[in-house]
Protein backbone atom coordinates (compact mmCIF):
# COMPACT_ATOMS: atom_id res chain seq x y z
CA UNK A 1 0.00 0.00 0.00
CA UNK A 2 1.20 3.02 -0.70
CA UNK A 3 0.36 4.90 2.71
CA UNK A 4 2.60 1.96 4.63
CA UNK A 5 6.32 2.05 5.47
CA UNK A 6 8.33 -1.57 4.95
CA UNK A 7 8.00 -2.45 8.99
CA UNK A 8 4.12 -2.82 8.85
CA UNK A 9 3.87 -4.85 5.76
CA UNK A 10 3.21 -8.71 6.82
CA UNK A 11 5.80 -10.91 6.14
CA UNK A 12 6.08 -13.71 4.11
CA UNK A 13 6.90 -17.13 4.76
CA UNK A 14 10.20 -18.02 2.87
CA UNK A 15 10.08 -21.96 3.54
CA UNK A 16 8.25 -24.57 1.49
CA UNK A 17 4.83 -23.83 0.38
CA UNK A 18 2.48 -26.37 1.69
CA UNK A 19 -0.33 -27.88 -0.98
CA UNK A 20 -3.79 -26.44 -0.85
CA UNK A 21 -6.57 -28.73 -0.71
CA UNK A 22 -5.98 -33.04 -1.05
CA UNK A 23 -4.48 -32.91 -4.00
CA UNK A 24 -6.64 -34.25 -6.70
CA UNK A 25 -10.50 -33.71 -8.04
CA UNK A 26 -13.47 -34.99 -5.81
CA UNK A 27 -14.93 -38.44 -7.59
CA UNK A 28 -17.82 -38.05 -8.81
CA UNK A 29 -20.54 -39.53 -6.78
CA UNK A 30 -20.90 -42.35 -9.32
CA UNK A 31 -17.69 -43.01 -8.98
CA UNK A 32 -17.37 -43.28 -5.11
CA UNK A 33 -20.64 -45.43 -5.11
CA UNK A 34 -18.77 -48.34 -7.47
CA UNK A 35 -15.47 -48.20 -5.18
CA UNK A 36 -17.49 -48.59 -2.48
CA UNK A 37 -19.72 -51.34 -3.61
CA UNK A 38 -18.53 -55.11 -3.15
CA UNK A 39 -20.82 -58.04 -2.95
CA UNK A 40 -22.57 -59.01 0.34
CA UNK A 41 -21.53 -62.61 -0.49
CA UNK A 42 -18.50 -64.08 -1.28
CA UNK A 43 -18.46 -65.81 -5.06
CA UNK A 44 -17.12 -68.77 -3.43
CA UNK A 45 -19.29 -69.17 -0.68
CA UNK A 46 -18.57 -72.61 -0.12
CA UNK A 47 -14.87 -71.58 0.46
CA UNK A 48 -15.75 -68.58 2.06
CA UNK A 49 -17.72 -70.45 4.71
CA UNK A 50 -15.20 -73.23 5.34
CA UNK A 51 -12.61 -70.44 6.09
CA UNK A 52 -15.01 -68.94 8.33
CA UNK A 53 -15.63 -72.27 10.25
CA UNK A 54 -11.86 -73.23 10.82
CA UNK A 55 -10.99 -69.65 12.36
CA UNK A 56 -14.32 -69.78 14.14
CA UNK A 57 -12.62 -73.78 15.28
CA UNK A 58 -9.39 -72.57 16.10
CA UNK A 59 -10.47 -69.33 18.19
CA UNK A 60 -12.62 -71.77 20.30
CA UNK A 61 -9.47 -74.50 20.40
CA UNK A 62 -7.76 -71.40 21.81
CA UNK A 63 -9.92 -70.20 24.48
CA UNK A 64 -10.38 -74.21 25.55
CA UNK A 65 -6.84 -74.16 25.74
CA UNK A 66 -6.79 -70.91 27.86
CA UNK A 67 -9.15 -72.08 30.14
CA UNK A 68 -7.22 -74.89 30.60
CA UNK A 69 -3.74 -73.48 31.39
CA UNK A 70 -5.55 -69.74 33.17
CA UNK A 71 -4.12 -68.02 30.08
CA UNK A 72 -6.41 -64.80 31.05
CA UNK A 73 -5.13 -63.07 27.38
CA UNK A 74 -6.77 -65.68 25.21
CA UNK A 75 -9.85 -66.45 27.55
CA UNK A 76 -13.66 -65.33 26.38
CA UNK A 77 -14.61 -62.11 26.81
CA UNK A 78 -16.88 -63.13 29.95
CA UNK A 79 -13.66 -64.93 31.82
CA UNK A 80 -11.51 -61.95 31.63
CA UNK A 81 -10.15 -59.43 34.37
CA UNK A 82 -8.85 -59.37 37.42
CA UNK A 83 -12.29 -59.31 39.02
CA UNK A 84 -13.67 -62.72 37.44
CA UNK A 85 -9.97 -64.40 38.39
CA UNK A 86 -10.92 -62.92 42.08
CA UNK A 87 -14.49 -64.04 42.58
CA UNK A 88 -13.25 -67.79 40.61
CA UNK A 89 -10.59 -67.86 42.94
CA UNK A 90 -12.76 -67.44 46.04
CA UNK A 91 -15.25 -69.88 44.77
CA UNK A 92 -12.73 -72.26 44.59
CA UNK A 93 -11.42 -72.28 47.41
CA UNK A 94 -13.78 -73.44 49.70
CA UNK A 95 -16.79 -75.81 49.97
CA UNK A 96 -19.82 -75.16 47.97
CA UNK A 97 -23.64 -77.06 48.54
CA UNK A 98 -23.78 -76.17 45.01
CA UNK A 99 -21.47 -78.68 43.99
CA UNK A 100 -23.27 -81.64 44.87
CA UNK A 101 -26.76 -80.28 43.58
CA UNK A 102 -26.62 -82.39 40.44
CA UNK A 103 -25.33 -85.94 42.23
CA UNK A 104 -27.94 -85.18 45.05
CA UNK A 105 -31.20 -84.40 42.83
CA UNK A 106 -30.29 -87.75 40.72
CA UNK A 107 -29.72 -89.75 43.26
CA UNK A 108 -32.64 -88.34 45.07
CA UNK A 109 -35.38 -89.09 42.22
CA UNK A 110 -33.65 -92.44 42.23
CA UNK A 111 -34.64 -93.47 44.86
CA UNK A 112 -38.07 -91.53 44.43
CA UNK A 113 -38.69 -93.55 41.50
CA UNK A 114 -37.42 -97.09 42.74
CA UNK A 115 -40.38 -96.69 45.90
CA UNK A 116 -42.73 -94.96 43.64
CA UNK A 117 -45.10 -97.53 45.06
CA UNK A 118 -44.38 -96.14 49.24
CA UNK A 119 -45.84 -92.88 48.86
CA UNK A 120 -43.88 -92.12 52.48
CA UNK A 121 -40.18 -92.99 51.06
CA UNK A 122 -40.90 -91.22 47.49
CA UNK A 123 -42.31 -87.85 49.32
CA UNK A 124 -39.64 -87.97 51.53
CA UNK A 125 -37.11 -88.42 48.65
CA UNK A 126 -38.70 -85.22 47.31
CA UNK A 127 -38.81 -83.29 50.46
CA UNK A 128 -35.04 -84.28 50.48
CA UNK A 129 -34.50 -82.40 47.19
CA UNK A 130 -36.09 -79.27 47.83
CA UNK A 131 -34.36 -78.72 51.46
CA UNK A 132 -31.29 -79.03 49.66
CA UNK A 133 -32.37 -76.78 47.20
CA UNK A 134 -32.94 -74.38 50.09
CA UNK A 135 -29.79 -75.41 51.52
CA UNK A 136 -28.19 -74.40 48.36
CA UNK A 137 -30.12 -71.41 48.35
CA UNK A 138 -28.74 -70.02 51.78
CA UNK A 139 -25.12 -71.25 50.93
CA UNK A 140 -24.73 -69.56 47.74
CA UNK A 141 -26.61 -66.23 49.10
CA UNK A 142 -23.49 -66.32 51.87
CA UNK A 143 -21.06 -67.03 48.98
CA UNK A 144 -22.14 -64.29 47.38
CA UNK A 145 -22.23 -61.75 50.08
CA UNK A 146 -18.37 -62.68 51.36
CA UNK A 147 -17.86 -62.54 47.70
CA UNK A 148 -18.79 -58.78 47.44
CA UNK A 149 -16.91 -58.25 50.63
CA UNK A 150 -13.87 -59.31 49.52
CA UNK A 151 -14.31 -57.84 46.14
CA UNK A 152 -14.55 -54.49 47.42
CA UNK A 153 -12.53 -54.78 49.69
CA UNK A 154 -9.83 -55.66 47.39
CA UNK A 155 -11.05 -53.52 44.19
CA UNK A 156 -12.44 -50.77 45.98
CA UNK A 157 -16.25 -49.36 46.39
CA UNK A 158 -16.39 -48.60 42.56
CA UNK A 159 -16.00 -52.64 41.16
CA UNK A 160 -18.53 -52.87 38.44
CA UNK A 161 -20.48 -55.86 39.82
CA UNK A 162 -22.95 -56.04 36.67
CA UNK A 163 -23.09 -59.88 36.24
CA UNK A 164 -20.88 -60.94 39.07
CA UNK A 165 -23.48 -62.99 41.28
CA UNK A 166 -24.66 -64.85 38.73
CA UNK A 167 -20.66 -65.84 37.83
CA UNK A 168 -20.14 -66.58 40.97
CA UNK A 169 -23.26 -68.38 41.68
CA UNK A 170 -23.21 -70.34 38.49
CA UNK A 171 -19.23 -71.23 39.05
CA UNK A 172 -20.18 -72.73 42.52
CA UNK A 173 -22.99 -75.36 41.03
CA UNK A 174 -20.22 -76.94 38.32
CA UNK A 175 -18.49 -80.30 40.07
CA UNK A 176 -14.96 -78.53 40.94
CA UNK A 177 -13.45 -81.18 38.33
CA UNK A 178 -15.64 -80.05 35.36
CA UNK A 179 -15.57 -76.24 35.89
CA UNK A 180 -13.58 -73.83 32.83
CA UNK A 181 -11.82 -71.89 33.33
CA UNK A 182 -9.88 -74.42 35.48
CA UNK A 183 -9.68 -73.90 39.43
CA UNK A 184 -5.89 -72.36 39.90
CA UNK A 185 -6.46 -72.32 43.93
CA UNK A 186 -6.75 -75.33 46.54
CA UNK A 187 -9.16 -75.63 48.96
CA UNK A 188 -8.92 -73.05 51.81
CA UNK A 189 -6.37 -71.30 49.67
CA UNK A 190 -8.30 -67.80 49.61
CA UNK A 191 -6.92 -65.08 47.15
CA UNK A 192 -5.64 -62.05 49.14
Amino acid sequence: MPGRSNDQQPALSEGPSEPVGKGRPTPKRKEAEAANKRPLVSSDRKGAKSAQADSRKKQRNLEYQAMQTGDEKHMPLKDRGPQRRFMRDVVDARWNLGEFVLPVAVLLIVVQLMFAKNTAIAGGAILALYAYMVLFSVDAFFLWRTTKKRLKAKFGDDVPLKGAPFYTVVRALQIRRSRLPKPQVKRGQYPS
